[in-house]
């Protein structure tokens, strides 16, 4: 999915869907990450529509146990 910032930056996101509740705040919990709901964030729920975040754009190094590797980082 692309996720696109009120200053106009872009990216490329991979969403991880989950139909309970639950397992999407156990994954929360132990990866971290940011909730997506679709019918709010994805252009009123369209299917190929953008998620149109709020404010700048600021990058992700680290999210709970994962991270990019230094050599990415630059």
């Amino acid at each position: 999915m692309i996720a696109v910032w009120d200053d106009g930056k872009q990216e490329q996101w991979r969403l991880h869907c989950f139909a309970d509740p639950a397992a999407a705040a156990a994954f929360l919990d132990h990866f971290g990450g940011i909730m997506f709901d679709p019918k709010r964030d994805r252009e009123n729920g369209r299917a190929r529509g953008v998620w149109h975040r709020q404010g700048a754009y600021e990058r992700i190094l680290e999210l709970g146990p994962l991270s990019v590797p230094e050599a990415l980082r630059n």
